[in-house]
């Protein structure tokens, strides 16, 4: 099994519950268990800033699937949840990101790892640093410490808070 980081995102309706139910959806992926999962954050959005506040959060995963799969897994949970993606950065239901697989470097037209943009955004690196093994270093330290100040990143609580 390899260790597996995904990012968690949504802005529209029942911001709590759309991350409650991809949660749901993904602990009953086959060859998935849950190792970690974040705080809640809200954040204002970046790029397309006319739009509501994101919920975000991080999530470890143990996976026994490729990486590809696993990616298709979620893609498939965001369109289950009516995830349309019309405007880059655009309002969404739901958002999962695969940040991590293992130590996999991939490029390819259908995933690239690691995530290519997640060490230029707080919204993304706070939670992960939350879930982040304390053994281990957290690589991207000097980015988020860049990021933090100017961020609006604000934990809110954890899924059993609301």
């Amino acid at each position: 099994m390899k260790e597996a980081y995904v990012a968690l995102g949504t802005n529209l309706g029942d911001r709590q519950a759309h991350l409650r139910e991809a949660l749901r959806q993904m602990a009953e992926l086959p060859g998935v268990r849950f190792l970690r999962v974040s705080s809640v954050y809200e954040t204002e959005p970046v790029g397309y800033t006319e739009q509501p506040a994101f919920l975000n959060m991080a999530a470890a995963l143990a996976a026994d699937m490729p990486p590809e799969r696993l990616l298709d897994h979620l893609l498939g949970i965001e369109r289950g949840m009516g995830r349309v993606r019309t405007i880059r950065w655009g309002p969404r239901t739901i958002d999962l990101d695969l940040l991590l697989y293992g130590d996999a470097v991939l490029r390819t037209e259908f995933l690239t790892l690691p995530h290519p943009r997640m060490a230029e955004r707080a919204f993304v690196l706070v939670p992960l640093k939350e879930i982040w093994p304390q053994d281990r270093i957290f690589p991207w330290e000097g980015n988020l410490r860049r990021l933090q100040g100017a961020s609006g990143v604000e934990r809110i609580g954890t899924l059993k808070d609301f």
